[in-house]
Parts: structure tokens; sequence; C-alpha cells
């Protein structure tokens, strides 16, 4: 049987210039270096600059990853973007994209999934190009969320950072045979959205807002649903756990990768860390973390790929992707 698939055609990452380490942290918040690397394994992350938005740093993605791809923004007739951190309350941040990139056709929105809002942006786009609604799509996850961090809030303030990721998807035809984008598993839970939360928006408070957490809580949850949805999208797609090359998860904190491999038996050389020199970066942080291993020569085209999520709300979720 012929079927319509995404193939991932093309990735790319940006990051701002600003690096900020632990030390820089410990003048500003009272902490220091052996305290965050020992709970998160966190040493730096990048920060936007004041004239850097989340538009900027999903435009220079973008352009990475249509570079890859051997494609120019004039055939894409689709731009996802999954964040957190939008420009303006509207319109969309895609849709700012899309002008900065010189498009002006098809169409453009955002995704609203925070940590796991690239997965949800990918299984979207997936799904509009096997129903034959797009040809070809941007998906990127961009964030700048040390726009919302309460930088007396040690707990934390120490865990995020700014950047984006962007993949090429195309349209490919004939039998699948586990090429490009397998299978996606979403899920999500509002009742836990005090866990992780920020205290403010247009509507209820008229204000932006910090970012809030109970971290314990948010391990604990993020550990047993990550594992969880990666062993039922292994099933859905008839793939062993074992069989997968890489892993690549959302880089909230090393424990939790770590917490996630023991609970199911991953070799930790199988898993893409990427935390320890970018900190926590929302929807951007799979996509940074995938472009890191595939620029270094780990991730080869052809691999098996599970990405993992957890996000406020909570959202979280799985994709399994052939690259």
């Amino acid at each position: 049987m012929t079927d319509t698939f995404a193939r991932i055609a093309g990735i790319g990452a940006y990051l701002p210039a600003r690096v900020m380490t632990n030390d820089e942290l410990s003048g500003i918040v009272e902490t220091s270096d052996d305290w965050i690397r020992e709970r998160t394994g966190i040493s730096t992350r990048h920060i936007a600059a004041d004239d850097e938005f989340t538009s900027d740093l999903g435009v220079q993605a973008a352009k990475a990853a249509l570079d890859d791809a051997g494609m120019t923004v004039a055939g894409i007739d689709l731009i996802v973007v999954a964040t957190a951190t939008p420009d303006l309350t509207f319109p969309a941040t895609a849709t700012i994209i899309q002008e900065k990139l010189g498009s002006d056709h098809g169409a453009a929105f955002d995704v609203h999934a925070v940590c796991s809002g690239f997965l949800y942006a990918l299984a979207t786009a997936d799904n509009f190009i096997r129903c034959g609604q797009a040809k070809s799509a941007l998906v990127i996850g961009a964030e700048t969320f040390s726009r919302i961090l309460d930088w007396t809030d040690r707990t934390t303030c120490v865990l995020f950072g700014d950047g984006a990721g962007a993949v090429v998807l195309t349209a490919d035809q004939g039998p699948q045979d586990g090429q490009g984008v397998i299978k996606t598993h979403l899920r999500s839970d509002g009742k836990f959205r005090e866990l992780l939360y920020v205290d403010g928006g247009p509507s209820a408070t008229r204000t932006v807002g910090h970012l809030r957490m109970q971290g314990n809580q948010v391990f604990r949850h993020a550990v047993n649903k990550i594992a969880g949805s990666m062993e039922e999208l292994a099933e859905m797609a008839g793939i062993p756990i074992e069989d997968i090359d890489w892993f690549v998860p959302h880089q909230a904190n090393e424990r939790i990768l770590q917490g996630v491999a023991r609970k199911l038996a991953i070799p930790v050389e199988k898993v893409i860390s990427t935390v320890g020199r970018h900190g926590n970066t929302s929807a951007a942080s799979i996509p940074l973390a995938m472009e890191a291993a595939v620029r270094d020569g780990r991730i080869k085209r052809g691999d098996l790929i599970l990405m993992e999520a957890l996000g406020g709300g909570f959202t979280w979720g799985a994709a399994l992707a052939r690259y």
C-alpha cells in the first residue's frame, strides 16, 4: 500500500551568544556552582540579548534547518512553532517568523504545550502531511524563558535558558518501511497545573507573570509519565525499546534523564544529553539536543530515534522517527 508520510529532511539550531555560568548566577541569587551541578547537572545556559526575541531565535534555527534540507522558504507551506514565550500575546510567533523569513504563502500558527511543545508541533505537522494538507513543514521550538524567570528564586532561575531548534518535514510517498515520523503519543492532565505554571496571563492577571514549580513533585511525575508514554509508543509501533538507536529527551534536568533511563533499562550512552551546557530550553530542547548529536556524528541517517518530554499542564508524550 502506498501512503504519504513525513520525512525529516533537515535540522537546525540556534543559541544566543551570551552564556551565563553558574558562577555568574551565584552573584545574582544565593546559590553555587556545586549546588546547581549536584541537583541539575547544569553548568551553563544561553540568555537572549535584550533586543533578541523568540521569533529571532526561531528564524535562525529555521534558516539552518532549511539550509540542511537544501531548501528555501518558498518550498514550505506550513510553519508550526512551539513556544510558551511568544513575542506578543498575538499575533502568533509563527506568523512573525513567516514574515521574517520572507514567506507570504501557506499557513503558520503556534502550539502551546510548554516543554512538550515540540512533540505536539511535530505531531501536528506530521498529521497535516499525512492527510495531504501540506507537502512540507517547518517545525520550530523556540523559547526565551529568561523573560519569565523570577531571578530571586534559586529553585527555578538556575534551570532555564534560551534557544531554538527546527526540523524540516517533507511529504514522501511509498511504503513507509520505518522511515520518517513513525508514531507520536500525546497526553495531558490539567489537574497537575499548579505543580508547574506561570502566575500571570492576560485574562487572569493582566500581567506576564513568573514561572513557578514544585520541583520534587514534577520530578516524580516526569519519570513515571515519560517512561509510560515511551513504553506505550514502542508497543504501538511494534518496536522493542532495546532496538531504538538513540533517545532524545526533553532536557529538563540530568536527574530526570537518568531516572527515565534507569526505569526502562536504557544504556546511558544511548541518551543524548545537552542539559549541562544548554539548561532547560523548554520546547526548544529536543531539537537542540538532536541537532547537537547530528552535528557531532552520533545520530546518522537511518538511525531510529525516540523523543520524549513532560511540560506544564501537565502535557507529556513521545515521538518515534527514523532520521
